[in-house]
């Protein structure tokens, strides 16, 4: 329930420093309980954390507030964002960039911005379409071909969840294998073998060494043969 209006997701694309990006929507918010929400805002975040390259540890917020009234959003829902993403991620964060927030938004952020401790208030950017600092920005950060059009981006498409779902589902089958080893590797990586299995490859490998040393053994025999007929 909480996925299936885009209202948080990861993009399928990434900024030029490689981090992943979460777009949020808060027009889109489907749901009024805060445990949902933070329960799926977490779940979001690990699902970048998992897509991280090895030369990143950070991740990019998009937050499109097309449509936004003051019901989307809480003051509760605000402080346990802000809980979570300063106890739990400090520095999972590389920049926020909140593009076309209404007027009426900033009060609302002003009476949140106490949550946020300094180094996280200042990653916080706002963005607007018609401004030519937010565009010189923006395609800084980004390649444009790849960004959605509600951040003046040319991707067109609409959000399916049918095939966002499907996405989730493969990173979802690679979550065991990044918690044991730390990282997502292309293929899977060997079993790790049991002493019965190592012993067995110890019985082989010296069967092998002395059916070579038998060939060696043969093999002089025949030519101090050949020598005592000559």
């Amino acid at each position: 329930m909480e996925a299936e209006t885009g209202k948080i997701y990861r993009s399928n694309y990434k900024d030029k420093y490689g981090r992943p990006v979460l777009v949020m929507r808060p027009s889109c918010q489907n749901s009024k309980s805060i445990k949902g929400q933070i329960k799926y805002l977490v779940y979001c975040m690990e699902n970048a954390i998992l897509n991280l390259p090895e030369s990143q540890e950070q991740m990019v917020w998009l937050i499109d507030f097309h449509g936004f009234n003051l019901s989307h959003i809480s003051i509760k829902v605000t402080r346990e964002t802000a809980h979570v993403l300063q106890e739990h991620y400090p520095e999972r964060l590389g920049i926020a960039i909140l593009y076309n927030p209404p007027k009426i938004f900033e009060p609302f952020y002003m009476l949140g911005r106490p949550f946020l401790e300094a180094k996280t208030a200042n990653k916080v950017k706002f963005a607007y379409s018609d401004d030519v600092n937010t565009t010189k920005m923006m395609s800084e950060l980004f390649d444009m071909e790849f960004v959605e059009s509600a951040f003046g981006g040319k991707d067109i498409a609409d959000f399916d969840i049918e095939k966002y779902a499907e996405r989730m589902r493969e990173d979802d089958k690679k979550t065991p294998q990044f918690w044991k080893n730390g990282y997502i590797t292309e293929s899977p990586l060997p079993l790790e073998k049991s002493n019965s299995d190592a012993d067995s490859d110890e019985q082989a490998k010296r069967a092998e060494e002395n059916e070579e040393e038998q060939q060696d053994d043969d093999a002089t025999s025949s030519v101090e043969s050949l020598s005592v007929k000559n």
